[in-house]
């Protein structure tokens, strides 16, 4: 897994999940899901705002904006989902009042080091693997427009 630091507040988030014996993450991940923010009113009925995130099996849509250098991630993610809403959850808050040039540093291997790659299906990491892929296309984008 990769050595590159990560943003203190990602570093935070995945020591809280480290520092837990490995049945109680899942716990941890379900409090993430709770938590994930509404979207702002100005993204609300505008499904054209989004990205679809695909390597996701439930329906996770993310956009993300950078105002003065500053990003700000959304996402939505159905209430069924709650692994899913999970690692939104996280991703959102751990994004969010970041640099642009923090989000792009972050290492692709992140939520591997985590420490739910035993709780929680392959295809899972994969897909928080791909929202992390596409908030940093998104914020790539944003900083070359």
């Amino acid at each position: 897994m990769s050595e590159t630091p990560v943003p203190p507040v990602l570093a935070e988030i995945r020591d809280d999940f480290l520092a837990l014996p490995e049945p109680e993450r899942l716990q941890l991940l379900l409090e993430f899901a709770g938590e994930l923010p509404d979207v702002p009113e100005r993204y609300e009925g505008h499904p054209e705002m989004y990205e679809r995130v695909a390597e996701c099996q439930s329906p996770v849509f993310i956009v993300l904006a950078v105002e003065d250098g500053i990003v700000q991630m959304h996402a939505t993610a159905p209430m069924e989902a709650p692994t899913t809403r999970g690692f939104a959850s996280i991703l959102v808050q751990g994004l969010s009042g970041l640099t642009a040039e923090e989000v792009l540093a972050v290492p692709s291997d992140y939520p591997l080091t985590i420490g739910l790659t035993r709780a929680v299906s392959p295809l899972r990491i994969a897909g928080m693997t791909g929202m992390l892929r596409r908030a940093q296309r998104q914020v790539a984008a944003a900083v070359a427009a």
